[in-house]
């Protein structure tokens, strides 16, 4: 069972990179495995196309392998487990919860690619606000400049202008 949900531009928060190819995702889908066991997916619409019929190959592929005796190996990548906390990554992929700090690195190469499809990088930079509050006196030197400056270009003063602008300058970028 599959449930589809398509993104919008006004849905919730940063679109998605496809996790099969470079295109943005538009579909959301999320496959039920079986019991509190799910199966997350960002698509555009080629790939959620191929995706959707998949599961019919795959269901064959299952079933061709368990007549064969080839069911009983276990999944690499879900059996992977942390040493510190003990958390397997497909108990992290089926919850979206990490056990331990130590669970990146021991899920690194299968959380990068997830990580960059969610976030679209794989490391985070953050923000900073342009112009950070600064202490009082300041703010009183800018405010005084920006006065003098003013006053200097009504009076037609630019070589002055141009020094007390400068130092504007130098102060925000200082603070």
């Amino acid at each position: 069972m599959a449930c589809i949900h398509r993104i919008t531009a006004e849905g919730a928060g940063p679109m998605n990179k496809c996790q099969r190819c470079p295109k943005q995702a538009t579909l959301h889908i999320t496959e039920v495995l079986g019991e509190d066991r799910f199966e997350e997916v960002h698509l555009c619409e080629d790939c959620a196309k191929k995706y959707l019929y998949e599961p019919q190959k795959k269901a064959a592929a299952a079933k061709s392998a368990e007549v064969l005796g080839e069911g009983d190996e276990p999944d690499a990548v879900g059996e992977k487990q942390c040493e510190a906390c003990g958390i397997k990554f497909v108990e992290f992929r089926n919850h979206g919860r990490l056990g331990c700090p130590h669970d990146y690195d021991a899920f690194k190469d299968d959380l990068l690619p997830l990580l960059e499809s969610v976030h679209g990088d794989t490391k985070h930079t953050g923000k900073s606000p342009r112009r950070l509050p600064r202490a009082k006196g300041a703010q009183l030197e800018l405010a005084q400049l920006r006065r003098q400056l003013q006053q200097l270009v009504t009076e037609e003063k630019y070589e002055d202008a141009a020094r007390i602008r400068d130092r504007i300058k130098d102060l925000e970028d200082s603070a």
